[in-house]
């Protein structure tokens, strides 16, 4: 059953860096695997673990059970892997807020019902900030108001529109609102000369 996603409330977790790639999300390696389930626990696989394997400071190893994202500039970008987002969503996160987020990503975020907003640089910094010292703290996605509220204060947040509309309305799991309307879909594909829908 598809579900409207209007805002998202938990807290927050902020990794920092310019440019973080889809394999630093999900290395290659884990690409193999023949389906997603296990993804989550291979979100920053590498970047969480030292030259012995040893986990390290990672804000994915310290900040458990947090469930919005903060990151910098241009996030999620290189390949188109899907595999990136399913990790995060299976690791638990529910929301991104970012400078800016690499188009496939974004949209790949979209299709799970993972709101990706945007926040200029400072305003992204004080949000990181302000969960690095109080890491139990409060934070809420607005995506119909497009807005983040957290410590007593709300910011600006931008929402792609095509993002915001899927969300709200609830037409961002394609797959279920296929089932949700088997009859018609089914009706279409056979019309289609080149599907053996039957």
């Amino acid at each position: 059953m598809v579900r409207s996603i209007t805002r998202v409330t938990g807290t927050g977790i902020p990794v920092r860096g310019d440019d973080i790639d889809t394999d630093q999300i999900v290395p290659a390696r884990f690409l193999k695997e023949i389906t997603f389930d296990d993804m989550g626990e291979y979100a920053f696989y590498d970047a969480r673990r030292d030259d012995e394997g040893n986990l390290n400071d990672h804000p994915f190893n310290e900040y458990h059970g947090a469930n919005i994202l903060v990151v910098n500039d241009n996030f999620g970008c290189g390949s188109s892997r899907e595999h990136a987002p399913q990790a995060l969503m299976r690791w638990g996160i529910r929301a991104i807020v970012g400078e800016s987020f690499a188009e496939i990503f974004r949209d790949n975020c979209k299709s799970l019902g993972i709101p990706t907003v945007t926040a200029d640089t400072d305003t992204v910094d004080r949000l990181q900030s302000f969960i690095e010292s109080n890491p139990e703290a409060g934070i809420e996605v607005d995506i119909e108001e497009e807005r983040v509220v957290y410590d007593g204060s709300e910011v600006g947040a931008g929402v792609d529109p095509s993002m915001k509309e899927a969300l709200v309305e609830g037409k961002w799991d394609t797959t279920a609102l296929m089932y949700q309307n088997l009859p018609e879909t089914r009706k279409v594909a056979n019309e289609l000369p080149y599907i053996d829908a039957e």
